[in-house]
């Protein structure tokens, strides 16, 4: 089994310590394509353990070609995925641009994909937008093989997408048996392929079908039945499973009610674009959510502590506009 960083917990209360993830596109707002390797060596300065890049087909890079640049541009920080797109990539070829990521950077991989989500992007790339049954079905057998071929070992699989006759994974991964593979979801089928599978869960909220982030599973207790829900899902499995999740939003002020007041009224308004209002939220609900992270330094830094209490969620991820507000509460929170 391989085990993400950190695994041996270590903070006092028998938690996992904190891991922080920034994250970059590469995309005009952040400079552009030639900016992307500095966002990433500022990341490393700020102290983040991780940063990732998503895989989408608009305005950003390459996902793969920039690990393989940020190979050589960084030195400790890992390098991730968030997530790939499984139906862009066959795992065959995915497990060789993997390990070939890990051995140049000397064992900083984690592998993050997905089903993909997207329905747009598939459609305007001619790649067909299966159901989600089989996309799930596909991942699975995605999952299956790059295990395998991760750990440079010879792969037969027949299977309902993918067969594979003979084939040895080349190069050998630097991390040994493999590099981590993070797989995120909200739904519980997901979220049981995650607890199958997975060495890092990122827990979303549910999407709606035009992938909106659902405003009823942003809540603490929604998020913490999820959580219920990968723990049964696991078994014997879930002390060895890192938990992440990523906060949509960060606002800086030293009053917080006020604050998560004027995030409710923009809420019913239609703002952020991407959360679907689909239920009333309290000044409460905003405070507590894990997803939404409103007030000083410290009370943030306390908010995600109490969130770790009540959900074992250790692994935090901002995006990467909030990635210079966020580290003051990433220096008072590492080591922890």
């Amino acid at each position: 089994m391989t085990q993400p960083p950190n695994d041996a917990g270590g903070s006092s209360s028998g938690l996992r310590k904190f891991r922080f993830g920034a994250g970059g596109e590469g995309n005009k707002d952040e400079g552009g394509a030639r900016k992307f390797v500095k966002l990433a060596q500022t990341a490393e300065e700020y102290g983040y353990d991780t940063f990732a890049v998503p895989d989408h087909l608009g305005n950003q890079v390459g996902p793969l070609a920039a690990l393989g640049a940020l190979t050589q541009a960084t030195t400790t920080i890992r390098l991730a995925t968030s997530v790939l797109a499984n139906g862009w990539r066959h795992p065959a070829l995915l497990a060789k641009e993997a390990t070939t990521i890990d051995v140049l950077s000397k064992g900083r991989l984690e592998l993050g994909i997905g089903a993909g989500w997207m329905k747009e992007e598939f459609d305007k790339a001619g790649i067909e937008f299966e159901s989600p049954g089989v996309r799930i079905r596909r991942l699975d057998e995605a999952l299956t093989i790059l295990d395998g071929l991760m750990r440079g070992e010879t792969v037969d699989f027949d299977g309902e997408f993918y067969k594979i006759n003979g084939l040895e994974g080349s190069p050998r991964p630097r991390q040994g048996p493999r590099p981590p593979i993070a797989v995120g979801g909200g739904g519980p089928k997901m979220l049981a392929l995650a607890a199958k599978h997975a060495d890092i869960i990122s827990v979303a909220p549910g999407t709606t079908p035009d992938g909106k982030m659902k405003l009823s599973d942003m809540t603490i207790e929604k998020t913490a039945e999820r959580v219920d829900r990968i723990r049964q899902a696991a078994g014997d499995r879930f002390d060895e499973i890192e938990l992440n999740w990523t906060i949509a939003v960060i606002v800086i002020t030293d009053d917080r009610v006020a604050t998560a007041e004027m995030a409710l009224k923009a809420l019913e308004q239609g703002y952020p674009p991407n959360i679907a209002h689909d239920t009333e939220f309290t000044v409460d609900d905003v405070l507590s959510s894990p997803y939404i992270a409103i007030g000083s330094f410290e009370e943030i830094a306390d908010q995600i502590r109490e969130v770790r209490r009540r959900t074992t969620m250790s692994y935090v991820g901002v995006f990467p506009t909030q990635m210079d507000a966020f580290a003051p509460v990433l220096a008072q929170l590492k080591g922890e």
